[in-house]
């Protein structure tokens, strides 16, 4: 069986699915019914956790790189500028959360980033592949996959559904979609070139009336476009996302004066919450959109998505029945969550609150925890099983200095030792000295202290941490 994994849809779900699959060396094959590469902006909002993610991917370099930090928005009410205001305080990195800002990046690049990096474990995206259909039975999936009107049976172990609200995985599977679509609430978002609009601010013009009934343009590193948003009135039809359209709205808010061509995507956006009723059926599992669809308030789905993946891969590739199962509960539950986050956002926005636009840390996807899962064992502390492990600076023998999340990378887990003991762990493991000790051999010495604190440490105290990034057992 050649084909370990078929994944079906090359979003950011699927494309971190394969990247965690092939860098386990599984066969894996990753198919999208799309001719081409979406081309938009849509999920542009990056969170902390998921800069995370992509630091252990290997593609964080090229991510921050590509993107920026958020921007200022500069209000504008009638026309005339009245404040600068910001989505969130701008925090410092500290030694256990090197990554604590939003970062903002084009899903079209985000996407482009991670195939890039799938391609370095030879596996591209089979575009212009339709999956038609499939069964199983205990050993395996057998999928019937269209491309071009010529079909193909493949045989697979698991099949994963990352393809999408519509997803035909979910939909042949009978899982109940459960949720609403407020058809009384739309938006029109898009991307557009802007001339007189300066890239360094994202930009709010509303009537001094009505001030959050306005349109919003953000800019997208990288690229000559802004993303815009504006919400659709009563009775305004799809022909409001024509270009026309478009530059009368924002005349009619801002005065006039700004020039938008090259409208280079654009939708209308309806609040689509739905959570899958079960994430698996046997041998096949969804993930991303075809699990959990979200409004974009809060830049949640595609961070979701992501780490649906991230937490399925590394369990694929084992295949233990234990590990697969927890799936479900550990992604599910949190979906759940996640979903309440974004709704409670979305609803601040449909009231008119003018703090709809601000974002806290419940957000940033860092507090998201298994404590409790199925893989948790109970423990006293704060730091638990489940939890997301920190990371700190340390030193080698050599004076080399490095980072836990430097340890953790790559497809294993991690064996941290505190003090003397012995390291016997059937992966790496590391022995982790007090701030001030000498390191000698393969020790590592922890500079400030700050691994120490962030275990609660104790002399002999022995964590494992699971190739997620999550605490697996303390001792």
């Amino acid at each position: 069986m050649d084909t370990t994994v078929l994944i079906a849809g090359a979003g950011p779900t699927g494309l971190t699915l394969a990247i965690e699959l092939a860098r386990r060396d599984v066969g894996v094959r990753l198919i999208d019914k799309a001719d081409t590469y979406f081309a938009g902006s849509r999920g542009d909002g990056l969170q902390p956790r998921t800069l995370e993610v992509f630091e252990d991917l290997g593609v964080l370099d090229a991510v921050l790189a590509a993107g920026s930090p958020q921007y200022p928005t500069k209000v504008y009410l009638d026309g005339e500028y009245v404040t600068e205001r910001w989505m969130s305080e701008p925090a410092e990195p500290t030694p256990a959360l090197p990554y604590p800002n939003i970062w903002f990046l084009g899903q079209s690049q985000t996407e482009g980033i991670l195939r890039a990096r799938l391609a370095e474990f030879g596996v591209g995206v089979e575009l212009g592949t339709a999956l038609t259909g499939f069964t199983q039975d205990d050993l395996g999936v057998t999928a019937v996959l269209s491309r071009g009107g010529v079909e193909e049976t493949v045989r697979a172990a698991c099949l994963v559904g990352a393809d999408g609200g519509k997803s035909v995985v979910r939909k042949t599977l009978g899982i109940a979609f459960e949720g609403t679509t407020d058809e009384s609430i739309r938006m029109l978002l898009g991307d557009v070139r802007a001339e007189g609009l300066d890239h360094t601010a994202a930009y709010w013009f509303a009537p001094a009336a009505k001030p959050m009934e306005g349109v919003m343009f953000t800019p997208l590193a990288g690229t000559p476009h802004f993303q815009f948003g504006a919400p659709l009135g009563d009775g305004e039809l799809a022909d409001e996302t024509s270009l026309a359209a478009l530059q009368a709205r924002l005349d009619s808010v801002s005065g006039g004066g700004i020039r938008l061509h090259d409208l280079a995507w654009s939708t209308v956006w309806r609040p689509n919450i739905r959570l899958a009723e079960s994430f698996r059926r046997g041998r096949v599992f969804l993930a991303g959109d075809a699990a959990h669809v979200h409004p974009p308030t809060g830049g949640q789905g595609l961070n979701t998505g992501v780490q649906d993946a991230y937490n399925l891969g590394w369990k694929l590739a084992d295949g233990s029945p234990e590990l697969l199962d927890s799936y479900e509960p550990e992604r599910r539950t949190v979906a759940a969550r996640v979903l309440g986050v974004s709704t409670a956002l979305m609803d601040k926005y449909a009231d008119g609150d003018e703090e709809a636009h601000r974002r806290g840390p419940e957000t940033q996807q860092l507090d998201i925890t298994y404590r409790g899962g199925p893989l948790a064992a109970p423990a006293t502390g704060e730091l638990r099983p489940g939890d997301r492990a920190p990371d700190a600076p340390l030193t080698d023998a050599n004076g080399k200095q490095l980072r836990l999340f430097e340890l953790f990378r790559g497809p294993h887990a991690t064996e941290l030792v505190f003090g003397d003991g012995p390291v016997d762990a059937g992966f790496p493991g590391y022995r982790i000295r007090p701030a001030g000790s000498i390191a000698t051999g393969t020790d590592l010495v922890d500079v400030g202290g700050h691994a120490y604190a962030a275990y609660e440490a104790t002399p002999g105290r022995r964590v494992v941490v699971r190739p997620d990034g999550y605490v697996r057992s303390i001792a």
